[in-house]
């Protein structure tokens, strides 16, 4: 084929908003992706990434109106294409990885019966044929027992199974061009560095490549060209080399300015010149951090030789953990190596098989709920997937009003609640909404409102940031911090990104396959590293700085 597989002039993508209102989400976009290339598209939640890839493969959506000078995929002008055009085109020349595996698989199938849905579909392989393919499949995308695995639903896998699985799917059918979405969003390092070889050889082999993506150093390691996006417009692109080292839009430079590392730390993250959001929170306009004053010494929570099982196997081995007052603690390690196991079992979700865990000087495991219930609130967690924390039922309001102590009548708890929105940077327009009326970031923000509603001494993060984009996360780790020091409270926080912990953490623990293998001050165990799968860790960890 001759020219471009993707040749995109003058892309504009309307979606009909309540009222007759008309929302425009792309903005004249000019877009090719060679073969063999890598294009990376970047920007925060809302720029118009994810709508521009849904738009070459015909799934912007039915409120949609997709106009464009050009819009050719492959060669063929795919203009008023109808859906069984695109059905030939989806898998085939395209495929397509969603940000979220876990709603994009279908949950009544298997893992196997999802990716031998392309194989079929496609005819690439005959019936006796195709469960030997999708093992191959999931083995090249690094899931370990792929039988195993492919008789499994996407229930039964961890958030990182559950996207290679989805990568599995997108490759089978050979296409010419992969769009992948936030690929390695859920993946801990190691096995990012695992997916990212993988794309870059589809790509070496003569695929292209259309990465979106909010991880900057993932793109830096990844792409030939980078296209910067923000309210749907293309507002600055170049190679890597150029945009992330030397930026010439103040947009970009928020960007690159909004990414925690070792830099980072004792700074904030949103100051007023980097916000691209309205911001109404006086916590959030402070230049510098305040400081506050952990106290390692006057513990919050003291675990000793916590241990799980199930059936023979441990997945936890003698966990002895302890985070004080005003103290945050980071927990890192890949996929399967306990850490929210661990969380579990402080949280009082699970019961240890052995080892004692204490919350503000007493018992805490092994005694009735009953006698944990007074305690209760002033231990909070906040999940990784706050959507599905949240009743789908109750509005904003209801969930965030169910931390707090019961007040006199409806109009102050509805005053409360706003109050704790607007702390988190959100405001009172959000009070009735539905948690899936909210994007990922409000979603967060919401959970941290409920979390704090009751002024916790402890709050576990169990990867509380993984899905948010650059420009949220930031809001979000400065707010984090805002709190700790006004109310002294203690953060363990759970993470596979060791440059959001570096910046955060006062001490880090390291876990692989259920144990603790190294744990210190995050400086000292980032910079000089004791555990040969420490150094691993950070070896595999990508950065901006690589770039060359």
């Amino acid at each position: 084929m001759a020219g471009p597989l993707v040749d995109v002039a003058d892309l504009h993508v309307d979606f009909a908003a309540p009222g007759g209102r008309t929302v425009a989400a792309v903005r004249g976009v000019d877009l090719t992706v060679e073969a063999g290339e890598c294009v990376a598209i970047v920007g925060e939640s809302g720029s118009g990434k994810s709508v521009t890839a849904r738009t070459l493969v015909g799934l912007a959506g039915p409120t949609a109106t997709v106009r464009a000078a050009r819009l050719d995929l492959a060669g063929v002008d795919v203009r008023g294409h109808r859906p069984r055009d695109w059905r030939r085109i989806r898998g085939r020349v395209a495929g397509l990885v969603l940000q979220d595996a876990l709603v994009s698989l279908d949950p009544l199938r298997t893992v196997g019966a999802e990716i031998d849905e392309v194989l079929r579909t496609h005819d690439i392989a005959s019936r006796r044929e195709r469960p030997a393919r999708v093992t191959r499949l999931l083995t090249e995308v690094h899931v370990p027992e792929p039988e195993l695995r492919a008789r499994q639903y996407p229930h039964q896998l961890s958030g990182g199974l559950r996207q290679r699985a989805l990568i599995a799917s997108a490759i089978a059918g050979e296409p010419s061009l992969l769009i992948a979405d936030e690929p390695t969003t859920a993946l801990d390092v190691t096995v990012q560095a695992q997916v990212l070889r993988l794309l870059a050889e589809r790509r070496a082999a003569g695929s292209a490549l259309l990465l979106i993506s909010h991880d900057l150093a993932v793109v830096a390691r990844l792409a030939d060209r980078v296209l910067v996006m923000r309210a749907g417009e293309v507002v600055e692109q170049g190679p890597p080399r150029q945009l992330l080292h030397a930026p010439r839009h103040p947009y970009t430079r928020q960007l690159l300015d909004a990414v925690p590392s070792a830099s980072s730390r004792g700074r904030r993250l949103a100051t007023p010149a980097r916000l691209s959001v309205e911001c109404t929170v006086p916590a959030l306009r402070r230049i510098a951090l305040p400081t506050r004053t952990a106290a390692a010494d006057d513990p919050v929570i003291e675990a000793d030789g916590l241990v799980k099982r199930y059936g023979s196997r441990e997945v936890v081995r003698g966990v002895s953990i302890t985070v004080g007052r005003g103290e945050t603690v980071g927990l890192v390690g890949e996929s399967g190596s306990g850490k929210t196991t661990v969380a579990q079992l402080l949280f009082g979700l699970l019961p240890a098989d052995a080892g004692t865990v204490r919350f503000a000087g007493q018992p805490w495991s092994g005694v009735p709920e009953r006698r944990r219930r007074p305690l209760r609130r002033r231990l909070q967690l906040i999940s990784q997937d706050p959507l599905g924390s949240f009743d789908p039922r109750y509005r904003v309001e209801r969930i965030v009003a169910e931390n707090l102590d019961r007040p006199a009548g409806r109009a102050q708890r509805r005053d409360r609640v706003a109050e704790l929105l607007d702390r988190v940077g959100l405001g009172p327009d959000v009070l009735d909404r539905h948690p899936r009326q909210l994007s990922g970031g409000q979603r967060q923000r919401v959970a941290i409102a409920r979390a704090i509603a009751c002024r916790p001494a402890l709050i576990i993060c169990d990867e509380p940031v993984s899905a948010l984009d650059v420009s949220v996360q930031a809001h979000v780790l400065d707010l984090l911090a805002d709190i700790q020091a006004a109310d002294g409270t203690a953060l363990l926080f759970i993470s596979h990104d060791l440059g959001v912990v570096h910046h955060l953490s006062d001490r880090v623990l390291v876990m692989h396959d259920g144990a603790v293998v190294e744990q210190g001050p995050v400086g000292d165990v980032f910079t000089h590293p004791r555990h040969d799968y420490t150094r691993s860790l950070l070896a595999a960890l990508p950065t901006l700085t690589a770039v060359g």
